[in-house]
């Protein structure tokens, strides 16, 4: 039975368009997946089992970006690896830097759609917010992404691909476990994580592998709307942390803000939580809650969130979210008064409610802002804005 609302029930996987590269592309393919590869091009399994690995720790312990670059194969067979494979990063169209220090880039696929990806310095780590689609099918009505029609799914390439490029930006190869600005990973932009299962999992599977990019899964975040019959699989298949987008304690005011809510409510949401493989107090479930004015804000919604926190045995936190304005936006930004209300309510239960600073405003880059500004402008108007504030910073 079809759903009301703008909404898109049953999200039919958007594939890329077929290259006209015959060339195969070894970021985002497993370990496994490169050497089948390579014996597929006339290797030897020795040989290609060898290769592989050397393969595997140029790309993402080293990031090399060509195989001119890789030290460790003879200049001679470089040639030959070149004419047979490939080692993309997804195209960068512009690159902003927040008054805060956040970094915003818009990326464009192979394919030529856009998408986005922030990265957060704080003190103590720096926060990489990947996308997982070409914009999304929820219609979250408080967030610019949710106006935005889905295009397509992202590659496991594509994915690993964009922290790839901040690891370039930030100058942070070869991988170290310790010490780099790049600490944590949220798959918190573009698009709804759960929706494109298989390709985040392989993904992610690859950022988490010790011998090259070895980010530990205790710093992945994935977050979901709500995906109910996903919720178990990622914990068993990927076993990131969870944080689900909540936003609303009645049928009513999810209804209308989380659309997903007609089909999967609020109470089959929170058993899911609570059977999550691996919750517990040490890796608590996260909860996402904007603050809309007049909307989901009241003392009223606060007990009600911590009702349904105890009713499910929760070992959870709340990250309350200023709103984030964006043009066209039906809400208003809750006062900072009623935040902190709402949050001294979840915190006097014994639940821990930070209220998230907004970072990246000025650029788009907070939460709920991102959009692709290339369906607005073309590459020749973006090239033009950046030309003019080149010359204006000269």
């Amino acid at each position: 039975m079809p759903i009301p609302g703008l909404i898109d029930p049953v999200p039919v996987p958007r594939e890329a368009l077929a290259s006209m590269d015959s060339r195969v592309e070894l970021v985002g393919l497993s370990k496994e997946a490169i050497r089948a590869a390579l014996e597929e091009k006339g290797l030897e399994p020795k040989q290609a089992k060898l290769r592989a690995k050397q393969l595997w720790h140029q790309i993402y312990n080293r990031g090399a970006t060509s195989f001119e670059a890789m030290s460790d194969i003879a200049k001679a067979q470089r040639p030959w690896f070149a004419e047979h494979f490939t080692l993309q990063r997804p195209e960068i169209v512009t690159q902003q830097v927040s008054n805060d220090g956040t970094r915003k880039w818009l990326l464009k696929t192979r394919d030529g759609h856009d998408f986005e990806m922030v990265f957060i310095p704080d003190a103590d780590r720096g926060t990489l917010c990947v996308s997982s689609q070409v914009g999304c099918t929820l219609n979250c009505r408080f967030c610019h992404t949710g106006t935005m029609k889905l295009v397509r799914n992202l590659e496991p390439s594509e994915i690993v691909g964009q922290v790839m490029l901040a690891r370039d930006a930030l100058g942070e190869w070869p991988s170290q476990p310790e010490g780099r600005m790049l600490s944590n990973i949220v798959m918190m932009g573009m698009g709804e994580p759960l929706y494109n299962f298989d390709h985040v999992r392989d993904a992610l599977k690859i950022v988490m592998d010790g011998d090259g990019i070895a980010l530990s899964k205790r710093r992945i975040t994935l977050s979901t709307s709500g995906v109910v019959p996903m919720m178990a699989k990622a914990g068993e298949e990927i076993g990131v942390n969870l944080a689900v987008s909540l936003h609303a304690v009645t049928k009513e005011v999810r209804d209308e803000i989380v659309p997903l809510n007609r089909k999967y409510g609020i109470e089959e949401l929170l058993q899911a939580c609570a059977d999550y493989p691996g919750a517990n107090n040490a890796r608590r479930i996260t909860f996402e809650y904007v603050m809309l004015k007049d909307k989901n804000d009241s003392d009223e919604d606060a007990r009600e969130l911590v009702r349904l926190i105890r009713k499910y045995k929760l070992p959870a936190k709340v990250n309350l979210i200023p709103f984030n304005p964006w043009p066209g936006a039906l809400y208003e930004t809750s006062t900072d008064e009623r935040v902190q209300r709402f949050s001294d309510i979840v915190f006097d239960a014994g639940i821990s409610a930070p209220i998230r600073r907004p970072r990246g405003r000025d650029i788009m880059a907070a939460c709920g802002q991102l959009k692709s500004a290339a369906e607005k402008k073309s590459r020749a108007e973006l090239d033009r804005i950046a030309e003019e504030k080149q010359a204006a910073l000269a």
